[in-house]
């Protein structure tokens, strides 16, 4: 492995890099993106073969616990990097705001654990999960440079060089060891290895990467992101707080069936990240020069494309629902395929509502985001408290489809505010 990444680094010393079409960034990031989120899925596929339904859960669990600290303190810099079309800030505010925020996450994320005094083994993946998260971060803020340059395909090269290794190598370490741990460890540091030989390179060759904290900017910069952390934790709040109840009124066993049903959902979304981080920086430069037609023009074919994935989603879940999870994850999955359909009807509606969110944020409406992400977390934590304790993952798959609509309904509302409203937006971004 370490060879292969030398030889990568050697080969990669770009001097510059040129925007591509919009065809071409979405092609390389559709590709990059049903790699990496293939390998992800994979991961859960490698320890339901070569470990249990029980790793399976424990690993549910620590992104559970780990995904919504991190997005909040991540701060969504990426995003307003690929919309600052007038160059508000520079890469160095980005990076070191990335850095000092992402040490603040682990010390949450300690503070948590040491209070909910989880048992060892799931502590210790829970703070390896999140260092391989910091890692990712990091790449992340390196990535939104690419992405406010439009060029995705070195975005999509590093995903995919994540994304053939990691499952490789898990797959390689469970099957000598059997250890979550160990193979959690492993994935780490493949991760960090392509920060260090591939994403920095990239970076290096647009940007000073030298971190340069700038107080004034820090200021501003946290000021015009912190609604877009606050709502993209609330988003994973929503998502996350279904198995928070699974784990408390059942068992680990049970979060490990739920969790790899609905990673199922989550690979879907492959294309609709494709295609919204491609077309963003499109959607920001509409916006901002007032070319409305064009802004609401893209918006609706993004929306239809997420229709159509939602509708082919749930009909081949309808026609091969058993014979999928077979397949896949084994016949105990099997069991939960009725889930599996009400989970991917919860899909449909998750896909054409991320379409929208794009354009809404491409709009630059961050404020206003973190009041629909309120309600999304409250509809989300009082349907589990009454219908999951009841139906178990059934009703689970029930909270996902309420939570997605009320989702895809309040990101509507917000787009309307924001194109008719188009002038009062100075107040909410």
């Amino acid at each position: 492995m370490f060879p292969l990444l030398k030889r990568i680094h050697k080969l990669h010393q770009p001097k510059s890099l040129s925007a591509l079409s919009l065809k071409k960034n979405m092609s390389w990031t559709f590709v990059g993106n049903v790699i990496y989120s293939g390998a992800q899925w994979l991961i859960l596929v490698v320890l339901s073969k070569l470990g249990s339904v029980e790793m399976v859960g424990r690993y549910a669990l620590a992104l559970a616990i780990v995904t919504p600290i991190m997005l909040l303190t991540n701060l969504q810099l990426r995003v307003v990097q690929a919309t600052d079309a007038s160059q508000q800030f520079k890469f160095t505010d980005y990076l070191s705001l990335r850095l000092i925020t992402t040490l603040f996450g682990f010390s949450i994320l300690v503070t948590i654990l040491i209070v909910m005094n989880y048992s060892f083994e799931v502590t210790l993946v829970t703070i390896i999960v999140c260092i391989a998260k910091i890692v990712e971060s990091i790449s992340d803020v390196f990535y939104g440079l690419m992405q406010q340059n439009e060029c995705m395909d070195r975005i999509a090269k590093s995903k995919i060089i994540k994304g053939i290794l990691s499952p490789m190598i898990l797959g390689l370490i469970m099957w000598l060891t059997k250890s979550l741990v160990i193979g959690v460890i492993s994935l780490t540091v493949l991760w960090l290895m392509v920060l260090v030989f591939y994403d920095f390179a990239n970076a290096r060759s647009i940007a000073k990467i030298r971190p340069k904290i700038n107080i004034n900017n820090m200021i501003k910069l946290i000021k015009l992101s912190l609604p877009l952390g606050i709502v993209i934790m609330m988003s994973s709040l929503n998502n996350n707080i279904p198995r928070y109840f699974i784990e408390h009124y059942y068992d680990e066993k049970a979060l490990g069936y739920f969790s790899a049903l609905v990673y199922l959902v989550i690979t879907g979304s492959t294309i609709i990240n494709s295609l919204g981080q491609s077309a963003s920086p499109r959607l920001a430069k509409y916006y901002s020069t007032k070319r409305n037609k064009e802004f609401i023009n893209l918006t609706l074919i993004m929306v239809m494309i997420g229709v159509m994935i939602g509708i082919i989603g749930v009909f081949f879940s309808f026609l091969f629902k058993n014979q999928l999870l077979t397949l896949l994850y084994g016949e105990d999955y099997a069991m939960y395929s009725d889930v599996f359909i009400l989970l991917m009807i919860a899909g449909a509606m998750l896909y054409t509502g991320s379409f929208v969110g794009y354009s809404v944020t491409a709009a630059r409406a961050f404020k206003i985001q973190p009041i629909i992400g309120g309600i999304w977390v409250s509809a989300s934590a009082l349907s589990s408290f009454f219908l999951i304790p009841k139906y178990g993952l059934e009703g689970a798959a029930y909270v996902v489809i309420i939570t997605a609509f009320i989702q895809l309904v309040t990101k509507m509302f917000a787009l309307i505010y924001v194109l008719v409203y188009r002038d009062k937006m100075k107040n909410y971004s």
